[in-house]
């Protein structure tokens, strides 16, 4: 099977189906996982099956078919990779195109082992969506910059070590210049971070404030002012990272977990309930195989594109259906917290529930992911600016006539 990409050029053809049992590649794995059983997360690190895809000491250079084998060989031994979702899905990837040798050598390998947890420093309460309109200054003074301003959905900002942020280091610049991409120590003084707690009853978010904070500037990575570009890169592997796995955002069960849980019950007799079902296995495979696509571009050394949004637009909507189904196979004791859908257990469905309705907003809105399909692969033209002062300019016209 061929897929084109969105510039017009073919892929190398994929097999979908994975290699047989006697693969040089299974072979090799299976036999690193028979002599190390429970293996630590820099063992994993340093095998290189945590990033396969990523050029070595880090990873393998493996290619899709090689990275999936990895995938389905460590799923079979029950072995997990280190959770450093920020770290390794967006932080990483950032650093390993723009960081200097010295920036590789010190975050990567603990980024890859889950030895030091990471977090984004991006958000802001008035830039969310519109990121670049942010405001946080990093001022350079000798071989510091000192950072002041406020950042927001902040996840694992109370547990992270470090966490990459982006500020206006050139304030008359235009917008999407003078913005610069740092390294920062969370535990840096004049660092404050503050709970934001979901309606799940969970602390995962956080606000963090920067009161005269000092960063070495040995911690900017790339040139001063260019950080917009890497902000992209960051954002294209978190659309990616967002949209891979279970269905929220890479965590949690996933569509297959639910339909095998309506199977193993014995299946589903009403009919409107039973195409609700297949469509979700549709969406489910159609996801799949984008993800394979993305596998493709990134091996091949391409950084993530658009198609990393029409990915995350499918995905996070695709989530969300997945939760809602759960909930109605769940009947009327979907209204209770103690049941889940068909007997299973509540706490992951009941949990995922709630979490869902953040998947469209979290990482770019669907409604901001709709935009950038449309200019950069439909090439629709930029939606019109609008004035925001037009209502009380129309009032203050009105008033004058009266």
């Amino acid at each position: 099977m061929c897929m084109a990409d969105t510039d017009g050029t073919t892929l190398t053809p994929m097999d979908f189906d994975l290699p047989p049992e006697d693969d040089p590649n299974r072979v090799a794995i299976r036999e690193w996982i028979a002599e190390h059983p429970r293996p630590s997360g820099r063992e994993l690190a340093e095998s290189g099956y945590v990033v396969p895809h990523w050029p070595k000491p880090w990873g393998l250079e493996a290619d899709p078919i090689h990275q999936l084998v990895i995938d389905d060989e460590l799923a079979a031994a029950g072995i997990k990779r280190p959770f450093n979702q920020i770290g390794i899905g967006w932080a990483g990837p950032t650093i390993l195109h723009a960081g200097n040798e010295e920036q590789k050598e010190r975050y990567l390998m603990p980024i890859i082992s889950g030895e030091e947890i990471w977090c984004q420093l991006f958000s802001e309460p008035g830039a969310g969506s519109d990121l670049a309109g942010l405001s946080t200054r990093a001022v350079r003074d000798g071989d510091e910059y000192i950072v002041n301003g406020q950042k927001i959905w902040t996840s694992l900002g109370h547990f992270a070590k470090f966490g990459i942020l982006i500020a206006r280091t050139d304030p008359d610049a235009p917008k999407h210049k003078g913005i610069s991409y740092f390294v920062c120590p969370m535990d840096a003084p004049g660092i404050e971070i503050r709970p934001i707690i979901e309606m799940t009853g969970v602390h995962t978010f956080n606000e963090v404030f920067f009161d005269d904070v000092r960063i070495p500037a040995e911690n900017l990575v790339g040139q001063e002012n260019e950080g917009w570009s890497l902000a992209k890169v960051t954002l294209s592997n978190e659309r990616v990272s967002l949209s891979t796995g279970g269905a929220l955002w890479g965590r949690g069960p996933t569509a297959m977990d639910l339909i095998e849980l309506a199977i193993a019950q014995g299946g589903v007799s009403d009919p409107l309930m039973r195409q609700r079902i297949a469509d979700l296995y549709t969406e489910a495979e159609v996801l799949r195989l984008i993800r394979l696509r993305q596998v493709t571009a990134a091996v091949k050394g391409r950084q993530p594109g658009p198609e990393a949004s029409v990915r995350k637009m499918l995905a996070d909507e695709h989530g969300q259906k997945v939760m809602n189904i759960a909930k109605d196979l769940a009947g009327t004791g979907a209204m209770l917290t103690t049941v889940g859908p068909l007997g299973a257990p509540v706490n992951e469905w009941h949990h995922g529930y709630l979490f869902a309705r953040a998947l469209t907003i979290g990482g770019g809105t669907t409604e901001v992911q709709k935009n950038i399909i449309g200019e950069r692969v439909l090439g629709l033209p930029a939606e019109p600016a609008v004035d925001k002062d037009l209502p009380f300019k129309e009032l203050a016209k009105a008033s004058a006539r009266q």
